[in-house]
């Protein structure tokens, strides 16, 4: 099975005055959740969906998916951790405790405010996960990436030609996850900031899966401005 869990823990606190987490702003006619949410919903490689939102906004959740979303492949709700990390341990519990789990079982995780993934890149995640165990979103960095490592001074600058900037989703073959997890420290657990560091910092190999630029994350209000432009502007459901 295939499972993708959308994760929707943000509060939205770089979204200027807005009360509302980022992921239940009006993108058009709907919620950036619901445009994430319908992605999964119709694509033939997914089998279910889990929805994780902080624990207050669970029962919104809910009847936002039970008025968009009303019929189909099973979509569940549940409150996500205090961490993205707790967040992708408490998808995993559920799934566990769940559903029938087998070696080829795969996770596809993603964020709930990048509403213009395609379905080429769902598509090719879940491919790549199957195959490779583990698979990262990326799209080639266009920037100069400068390092510093007080914040002050410039440490280095890396070769641009090998740098990318990572997206979601980020994918895994369940079985293998959950044993990369297992072998963590505490110090290793604490300096975590996505899955796939999981498998690097355990010299695993993650594959890449070519992104794309409008693949978008909903963070500040000026994220939100070019997130309506594209959805009037362009097709990004190919």
């Amino acid at each position: 099975m295939v499972f993708a869990a959308v994760f929707a823990g943000g509060i939205g606190s770089r979204m200027g005055n807005s009360d509302t987490p980022k992921q239940y702003l009006e993108l058009g006619t709907k919620p950036v959740i619901i445009h994430t949410i319908e992605k999964f919903f119709i694509n033939e490689k997914i089998d279910e969906i889990l929805v994780l939102c902080p624990k207050a906004w669970v029962a919104h959740t809910q009847a936002l998916v039970e008025k968009h979303l009303p019929e189909g492949k099973k979509i569940t709700v549940i409150s996500g951790g205090a961490t993205r990390n707790g967040t992708l341990e408490k998808a995993i519990e559920y799934i566990e405790n769940n559903c029938e789990v087998t070696e080829d079982t795969v996770i596809v995780t993603h964020d709930a405010v990048r509403p213009f993934l395609t379905h080429r890149i769902i598509d090719e995640n879940v491919e790549a996960a199957v195959k490779y165990g583990a698979c990262d979103t990326v799209i080639p960095a266009t920037d100069t990436i400068v390092e510093s490592g007080d914040g002050k001074i410039i440490s280095s600058i890396p070769d641009r030609s090998m740098m990318y900037q990572g997206q979601t989703p980020q994918s895994f073959r369940l079985k293998e996850l959950e044993r990369v997890l297992a072998s963590l420290t505490e110090d290793e657990k604490a300096i975590l900031t996505d899955a796939c560091k999981i498998f690097s910092i355990k010299n695993k190999d993650v594959y890449m899966v070519e992104g794309e630029v409008f693949n978008i994350k909903i963070t500040y209000p000026y994220d939100l401005k070019v997130a309506h432009t594209l959805l009037k502007g362009k097709d990004c459901d190919d």
